[in-house]
C-alpha cells in the first residue's frame, strides 16, 4: 500500500516542473508546500487532462466512489490495487474516465522487525518528482461538490520489497502521457502501465519515528538516519 508520502519541494520548484512537463500556466492560489508527511484525508497536488489541456489542482486523498450518495458514511479508499482496479465496481468507471497523477517526491513504508516498525523513505535516484498513478471522483456533500482521489499500487520492486510488499505505481514519461489521456480507454493498454518502477531508479533510507504521527509535517521527518 501507500499510506504516507512527501512533496518536499518549494512552490516555485513545483510551478517550474508543471510548466516544463505539463505545459500548465494556470495554478491554484497556493499548493501549501513543502509537505514532509502527507497523510490520508489531506489535500494532495494532482494533475488531470481535459480536452483543453492539463490542469493542476488539489484533491482530497481518500477516494469516495461516484455512486456513493452519503460521503459521510463512505469508506475512504486511499489505495487501489493495480491488479484489480479495472474490475472493482468502486474504481472501474474512474479507471476508464477519471485518471490523474498524484505528485510526490518520495514515499514512506515501515519495515517490521523484532524491535518494532522502522520507517523508510524511498526517493528517486535520478528523478526529483515521482508521478503516482491515481484515480479521482466527485460526489456531493451538503450541496457542495467534493473531489477525492486514490493512489494505484502494484507489487514492490527489489528496492522496496525488503520493507513492504506493495508500492505506488510510478509512471515514466511515456506512461504518464498515456495514463492522463482521457481518450484512451483500452483496458489492456492501461493495465500494462501498472507495473513496478525500476528498482535501480529508487533509493531507500531510514528516517525518524516522527513520521509515524501525521501531525508532524516538518523537515525532520525526511532527514536521513541511515541507508539500506
Amino acid at each position: 500500500m501507500c499510506g504516507r508520502f512527501t512533496l518536499a519541494v518549494s512552490e516555485d520548484e513545483l510551478r517550474t516542473y508543471l510548466r516544463d512537463v505539463y505545459a500548465i500556466e494556470q495554478f491554484p492560489e497556493s499548493f501549501c508546500l513543502p509537505r514532509y508527511n502527507i497523510a490520508p484525508g489531506q489535500d494532495v497536488t494532482t494533475v488531470i487532462k481535459t480536452d483543453k489541456g492539463h490542469r493542476a489542482g488539489l484533491l482530497r486523498w481518500g477516494y469516495i466512489p461516484p455512486f456513493i450518495k452519503d460521503g459521510n458514511k463512505a469508506r475512504k479508499l486511499i489505495n487501489a490495487r493495480g491488479e484489480t482496479v479495472s474490475e472493482k465496481s468502486s474504481f472501474r468507471d474512474s479507471f476508464l474516465r477519471r485518471r490523474c497523477i498524484v505528485l510526490a517526491d518520495g514515499f514512506f513504508e515501515w519495515k517490521r522487525t523484532a524491535a518494532g516498525k522502522i520507517p523508510y523513505r524511498f526517493v528517486g535516484k535520478r528523478d526529483r518528482f515521482l508521478p503516482f498513478a491515481g484515480l479521482w471522483s466527485t460526489h456531493t456533500k451538503n450541496g457542495a461538490k467534493v473531489h477525492t482521489c486514490t493512489i494505484v499500487t502494484t507489487e514492490a520492486n527489489n528496492t522496496v520489497k525488503d520493507v513492504h510488499e506493495r508500492m505506488p505505481v510510478i509512471l515514466n514519461n511515456e506512461a504518464r502521457k498515456l495514463w492522463l489521456d482521457p481518450n484512451v480507454r483500452d483496458v489492456e493498454r492501461l493495465e500494462g502501465l501498472l507495473v513496478p518502477f525500476p528498482a535501480d531508479g529508487l533509493r531507500a533510507y531510514t528516517v525518524s519515528s516522527l513520521v509515524n504521527n501525521p501531525a508532524h509535517d516538518i523537515e525532520d521527518c525526511i532527514k536521513e538516519n541511515g541507508k539500506l
